[in-house]
């Protein structure tokens, strides 16, 4: 591809591409957690989702923001094996026709696998961004411009695709970046980014990856 013909997508994966086969350190974390689950994961996503490593430091910071006592934090916990939904790797052969396609994920670095996902992903995915890596989490504009920035690209050559609407959807039209929703027959939640901002709907990736093939033709999506 040229400079000006190159398009890069960005996949969320939680969610997006599958899921995970049992409780991860977020969700374990989240259930030991006084907190409402939400805040939790708000928590989480600025304390702990944007750490290369597990030190003392960052376990006792996590534990008093989620109010857990330390000796509750899971430790040596091994990633949960991730099953891809049906049809993932099809949409993703698609996908990568027309651009290349690498992760954006908010994981901790215990869950994050990336190796187990490159196993699964191969040879599809060009790269991996899991926010432990890049030190910023969706829906931070950083995160999207970290990605944006090693590729050297501009945001009007970069296409998100996720399935949760604050961090995926939000997090990228704050960015400049054109985004696709994995909506799993969910209602829409803000039509404004809908009108206003070209968000495309897409029922999965597959009807994503028709979306992308249009975009990339230069035709309406």
């Amino acid at each position: 591809m040229t400079a000006t013909s190159f398009l890069l997508v960005t996949v969320d994966v939680g969610g997006t591409l599958g899921t995970a086969d049992g409780p991860g350190l977020t969700m374990q974390l989240a259930a030991a957690s006084p907190l409402p689950a939400a805040r939790a994961r708000e928590v989480m996503r600025t304390s702990l989702h944007t750490q290369p490593a597990l030190t003392d430091t960052v376990v006792a910071e996590v534990c008093e923001a989620l109010e857990v006592p330390t000796d509750a934090f899971p430790r040596d916990l091994p990633p949960a094996p991730f099953r891809l939904f049906p049809g993932t790797l099809e949409a993703l052969r698609r996908i990568s026709a027309v651009a290349t396609v690498v992760t954006l994920s908010n994981v901790t670095c215990v869950d994050a696998d990336t190796e187990g996902l490159r196993g699964l992903l191969s040879p599809w995915v060009s790269d991996y961004f899991p926010s432990c890596r890049i030190g910023h989490t969706k829906p931070d504009p950083r995160s999207f411009h970290a990605v944006v920035d090693h590729f050297g690209v501009g945001p009007d050559r970069v296409i998100h695709v996720g399935d949760d609407w604050a961090c995926d959807i939000a997090g990228a039209v704050e960015s400049g970046i054109r985004a696709v929703w994995i909506s799993r027959g969910r209602q829409v939640p803000d039509d404004s980014l809908i009108v206003d901002h070209g968000v495309l709907v897409a029922t999965d990736l597959a009807a994503a990856a028709t979306h992308i093939h249009h975009l990339a033709a230069g035709s309406p999506a």
